[in-house]
């Protein structure tokens, strides 16, 4: 009898994102996850399942462990990093479009990708 890991359908929550293309199948990112959130595919070879999305605690773990840079961290809307501007009360989002370009702030590697700006 085979067994199978199938994603939870019904969550609408993208915790992590996976490239195929730039996973090399290691599965420390599964490894060194907290909550189970990402299980090593049952084919092996084959890139991580993230089959429980909802229980992430975003954490990031796994995007600075993967060596290849094959993972990416959806932060849920209300935990994105903002900052407001003392003298404008402008407020930003780090890494999107309308951000200054000097900041003083630096993203951890993975979490902001040039599509995202």
């Amino acid at each position: 009898m085979s067994e199978f890991i199938f994603t939870n359908p019904a969550g609408p929550t993208r915790a992590v994102n996976i490239d195929e293309g730039k996973c090399v199948a290691c599965n420390a990112c599964a490894n060194i996850c907290r909550v189970q959130t990402i299980l090593p595919n049952a084919e092996v070879g084959r890139p991580p399942v993230v089959a429980y999305p909802d229980e992430c605690w975003y954490c990031g773990c796994c995007v600075e462990v993967c060596r290849t840079g094959a993972l990416e961290m959806n932060l849920p809307i209300n935990q994105r990093i903002l900052f407001k501007r003392k003298e404008t009360g402008e407020i930003f989002r780090i890494g999107g479009a309308e951000c200054p370009e000097k900041s003083y702030f630096v993203p951890p590697y993975g979490w902001w990708k040039e599509s995202n700006r």
